[in-house]
């Protein structure tokens, strides 16, 4: 196979947060990217990927220009000390590599939770910008939508994608399921579909469940934070409100739903915070801190139901497991995709050789019936052009079946040699339209 297409990857199996952190890019510099590799290194098809785990760049070329891009992407991030940064990224040098590289980051066996169910949509996402600026080719094009079959795929025939495997997800899953957020409650008729929810704590956890809640488009969502900027930060990304952490005991009484994650030596939220507490509703208190924040004995408070990080992480570990249980059932079938994909990729290589063949047999055809023509009737013609197209299709067949056989092999250079010579195809314009049939 032709190793025209290459990647680089930085991700969190590379490189600790703070570097993630200053490589990343955001939809406008991903799209300036995007220009700078064409206008840089002439590249006509690449993709860029970016999210907080990971920043990709993949593109098509004659040349290994890995380290290049590397640099490029250090400086278009201010980084002038790249020989110092270049050693957080991984360089998939082939385009074997490179290809499947991309369907297990895609089908998320490379995500911090396995089987990650954004990867997808940022993927698809970034898909999007490169077809916008017209650097999505035929390659990309069709690897891309292969790759899109086959999480489809994943998602049909394996239990790679069921339920949450990170214990934020996992929370926010069980928020749905109790207070009926997700249209399916198991105890709605005690709470709201649109639950008021309190996040006390904005550290990895707490960020964390703040994207899940965002991403499920809960709306009534309010910040706690010792530093309040943090939770400025957050809740100005995400249109979320802000309280201040000395109103804490006002805010949980407002609250249906009230997250935990702080970093305390003794409980925060205690019974005795809660003495005054008058709610004719459940109120549901999730504790993922360790050590606990929240007291056990708040459950003697009417109303009041707690679960802890141990009850959550379970969730999650069942989740998990289930999912490691099916990675071999995801790599069956990234591995028939692949093979699909490359039978496609080597034929792609043979299709302008297919082609000048085509057209060298039709120029013979066109030339010997012009020569007859004027002594045919116009039914006459008609039987012969039926005849001679009939014959040129018989006499493709078998070379063209033996081509495409041989690209399975990995022995099409020599055929395409015999051809070209056989035929003087050298001489034959190429039909650009035609290649990637």
């Amino acid at each position: 196979m032709h190793d025209f297409f290459k990647s680089i990857s930085l991700s969190h199996k590379t490189a600790p947060l703070a570097v993630r952190e200053l490589i990343a890019l955001n939809e406008d510099e991903s799209k300036q990217f995007l220009i700078k590799l064409r206008e840089f290194f002439g590249a006509t098809e690449s993709l860029v990927i970016s999210t907080c785990n990971r920043t990709e760049v993949y593109y098509t070329s004659s040349q290994n220009l890995n380290q290049d891009i590397a640099r490029l992407l250090l400086a278009e991030k201010g980084i002038t000390s790249t020989d110092d940064y270049l050693p957080y990224f991984h360089f998939f040098d082939t385009q074997a590599a490179a290809v499947r590289h991309l369907f297990e980051v895609c089908t998320g066996l490379h995500s911090q939770v396995v089987g990650d169910m954004q990867i997808p949509n940022q993927v698809k996402q970034a898909y999007q910008w490169s077809a916008d600026l017209d650097m999505a080719g035929p390659f990309l094009h069709r690897l891309m939508h292969t790759i899109f079959f086959t999480n489809k795929r994943v998602a049909q025939e394996t239990s790679f994608r069921d339920g949450a495997a990170s214990v934020s997800y996992a929370a926010v899953e069980l928020i749905e399921e109790l207070v009926g957020a997700s249209g399916c409650p198991h105890m709605a008729e005690y709470g709201p579909a649109n639950p008021s929810i309190l996040v006390v704590g904005l550290g990895e956890i707490g960020a964390d469940i703040c994207e899940n809640l965002a991403a499920r488009k809960m709306t009534q969502i309010t910040l706690c934070n010792r530093t309040r900027s943090k939770a400025d930060a957050l809740a100005q990304k995400h249109g979320f409100r802000v309280a201040d952490f000395a109103n804490l005991t006002d805010e949980i009484a407002k609250a249906d739903v009230i997250i935990s994650s702080v970093l305390v030596e003794k409980p925060l939220i205690t019974p005795e915070l809660l003495s005054g507490l008058n709610s004719l509703t459940f109120k549901y208190f999730f504790d993922l801190s360790v050590p606990r924040s929240v007291d056990v004995n708040i459950e003697q408070v009417p109303g009041v139901l707690l679960y802890n990080i141990d009850h959550i992480r379970n969730r999650a570990d069942e989740a998990l497991s289930r999912r490691m249980a099916s990675i071999p059932q995801v790599e069956a079938i990234i591995d028939q995709s692949i093979a699909e994909f490359n039978d496609w990729s080597r034929e792609m290589i043979v299709s302008p050789t297919i082609n000048k063949f085509k057209n060298a047999l039709e120029q013979i055809r066109k030339e010997e019936i012009a020569r007859h023509l004027k002594n045919m009737t116009a039914e006459e013609s008609e039987k012969v052009e039926k005849i001679t197209r009939s014959i040129m299709q018989k006499i493709m067949k078998a070379p063209v079946l033996q081509l495409k056989a041989a690209c399975k092999r990995g022995e099409a250079d020599t055929l395409i040699d015999v051809l070209t010579d056989l035929f003087d195809l050298e001489k034959q314009p190429v039909d650009n339209s035609q290649h990637f049939h």
